[in-house]
């Protein structure tokens, strides 16, 4: 499902400012919040919609490439749009939904900090054969996974993390500045009320480490430039135990050296000899499935298109194939020998003896040449009689 405009999502103009920003992201955030909505899955899912387009839109980097490239500059960005951001919401407005809510979801269990693992983008390049036929490849990228030792807890085997004693694992503190008390992220958990006492010695307490995996990427026929395919959780793993990210594969099809693709068609150019254009004749092209003959009738000119019926690709979406287009090109002999000169001369004498006959397009350019000649000479003897008579 395509995601909503940002700017659609919160209900703002795209010239709003930072302070309108904020107090639409607060009202909605509220309104939506899980825990205002507990049994509603569509609030949940407004409400990470919402916070999802916050977070773009507040980061004055990310406002500027999304309202130039929209959703599609952002998956550009490394690590993709992912759920890293959202850990601006709680900072930012802990202190609504400590005040509204009680300090957060699961009855007093602190506010989650868990978070899911970013999506990541592969552009993989396959030759036209390739995505016209389908194809398997395998893939190797780097990514973070479930530290194996931890099993993503960050706590070192044996052990497991403890309840926060500095806000007694709500995840929040209570500043209170005069008349004001606001609520903050525990500086000690950073949200989780967990605090990790003994680290995990092979992530250093993250719950996941850097590495490099291999993926086999199955390429279904009839893959276009651009077209991506997913692969489910074989993103980055996610944060405090948060499921993982997806994959990309992004598909780049390189020019091909005979063939251009137009949908389910393919082009090509198709150059025959001056002899075969004239004559007539039988010639052998190239397909992706090997080769096809094609019957040249005489005084073929360049510019004729033949088509190959079924010679084309079959699309992912499609339910046949399509056509190969094959398009005349003349080639002109280089190279002449002598003979060959003497020839042409003599066939050139023939054809401007009667070049009516033998060369029609070139004697009606020639003619349609020499009537707009005829009509400017025309003209200016007209403005030059009209001048005459006015001076007279």
């Amino acid at each position: 499902m395509a995601k909503r405009d940002y700017y659609e999502v919160l209900g703002i103009n795209r010239d709003s400012s930072e302070s309108d920003l904020k107090k639409v992201y607060r009202r909605l955030a509220m309104k939506f919040h899980p825990d205002k909505n507990p049994d509603d899955p569509e609030a949940e899912n407004r409400f990470t919609e919402v916070k999802e387009a916050y977070e773009v839109l507040s980061n004055p980097e990310k406002r500027a490439i999304y309202d130039q490239y929209g959703h599609a500059g952002l998956d550009q960005q490394p690590g993709g749009r992912g759920a890293s951001g959202f850990g601006g919401f709680s900072d930012s407005f802990g202190d609504i939904f400590g005040d509204i809510f009680g300090g957060g979801r699961g009855g007093g269990g602190g506010r989650s900090n868990v978070y899911r693992g970013s999506d990541l983008k592969y552009n993989l390049e396959i030759s036209l054969e390739e995505a016209a036929r389908g194809t398997e490849t395998k893939i190797r990228i780097p990514s973070y996974t479930e530290c194996g030792k931890c099993n993503g807890s960050g706590a070192k085997a044996g052990t497991e993390p403890v309840t926060c004693s500095t806000c007694q694992g709500q995840g929040q503190v209570r500043v209170t500045q005069g008349f004001f008390s606001m609520a903050q992220t525990c500086p000690d958990c950073q949200g989780s009320g967990k605090v990790i006492k003994t680290p995990c010695n092979a992530c250093s307490g993250q719950g996941r480490t850097r590495d490099q995996k291999t993926l086999s990427v199955k390429i279904p026929a009839g893959v276009d430039q651009g077209d991506r395919i997913r692969l489910s959780a074989e993103g980055e793993a996610g944060v405090n135990g948060g499921p993982p990210g997806d994959l990309y594969v992004v598909i780049n099809i390189p020019e091909h050296e005979v063939f251009s693709r137009d949908g389910n068609n393919l082009h090509c150019e198709m150059p025959i000899s001056f002899s075969v254009a004239a004559l007539g004749g039988e010639i052998q092209i190239p397909t992706l499935d090997g080769s096809a003959k094609i019957k040249v009738p005489a005084e073929t000119q360049t510019g004729k298109v033949f088509r190959l019926r079924g010679k084309g690709i079959k699309g992912v979406r499609s339910n046949g194939y399509g056509d190969l287009m094959c398009h005349v090109v003349v080639e002109t002999p280089v190279n002449l020998t002598s003979k060959q000169k003497e020839l042409l001369s003599d066939l050139e004498e023939i054809n401007q003896s009667n070049s009516n006959l033998h060369s029609p397009k070139a004697k009606s350019w020639m003619d349609k040449v020499k009537q707009d000649e005829d009509e400017k000479r025309k003209k200016t003897l007209r403005r030059k009689s009209k001048n005459y008579l006015r001076r007279s």
